[in-house]
């Protein structure tokens, strides 16, 4: 079926095409799809970012969509324009996500009619940023979700994946995905920059003593000692490391 972009700031991706079923993943504002099949108010889809399989609500999408700009921050309020006033609202969109521009003035701009963002939280459109623990911390004591991709939830694969998104280059979304994807290393020594990975789990060195991931014992996106995290894991959950690889080789 036709091309269609998503146009809430965010939805699940579920499993089966029921609200109780298995969140597999997360939809943002302007992401591109295509539906695979309907089923009663749900329908079954698959994202072209990533290949990402599943179900959502069927709503009326967006057919066309032209971004001019993306968020660089972990979440960006929406306003609304009240006698030329600009009012917070409850909403917000989500770090990576693109937005069109239709009107715009020195602190603001609307990607929807009367529906602004501050003009401070995003970056052109084709923006690129290598500085992946810029990226990365800006989620530092998000709560840990699964399936989730924002600032109001992550999971450990979604915090490597973020980095990849917002530079629009492609990356897989599930940890045993991205074990497969990923070129091991041949050093065993680690450095900055490497993805450790584990059944079932991945994190991120951001120097040679600490390490980034978003941990499900503590319910949060953290920083842990690289040499702690490895033992801990071990001891909690009976893992090993499966691969060690370099998030500047992709």
């Amino acid at each position: 079926m036709k091309n269609n972009f998503f146009n809430l700031p965010l939805e699940n991706i579920n499993s089966k095409p029921s609200n109780n079923s298995e969140v597999l993943s997360q939809i943002l504002y302007g992401e591109k799809f295509r539906i695979l099949k309907k089923k009663g108010n749900w329908i079954k889809i698959k994202t072209n970012f990533d290949n990402y399989i599943g179900y959502i609500k069927n709503k009326k999408f967006i057919r066309s969509f032209k971004p001019k700009l993306k968020i660089f921050k972990s979440k960006s309020k929406i306003f609304v324009k009240k006698k030329n006033k600009f009012l917070p609202t409850k909403k917000y969109l989500y770090f990576a996500t693109g937005i069109p521009i239709l009107k715009k003035n020195k602190a603001y701009i609307e990607f929807e009619k009367n529906k602004w963002l501050k003009k401070s939280d995003t970056k052109k459109i084709d923006h690129i940023e290598r500085n992946y623990t810029k990226i990365i911390k800006l989620f530092l004591n998000s709560k840990y979700l699964w399936g989730g991709k924002t600032a109001d939830g992550i999971d450990c694969s979604a915090l490597i994946q973020i980095y990849f998104y917002y530079n629009r280059i492609f990356f897989p979304r599930d940890s045993i995905d991205q074990k497969k994807f990923c070129r091991g290393k041949r050093h065993k020594k680690l450095k900055k920059g490497d993805i450790i990975f584990w059944k079932g789990h991945v994190g991120l060195c951001i120097d040679t003593k600490k390490f980034i991931h978003a941990y499900g014992p503590r319910k949060k996106v953290l920083i842990m000692p690289i040499n702690f995290t490895i033992n801990q894991i071990l001891k909690t959950a009976n893992l090993k490391i499966k691969k060690v690889s370099n998030i500047i080789n992709y």
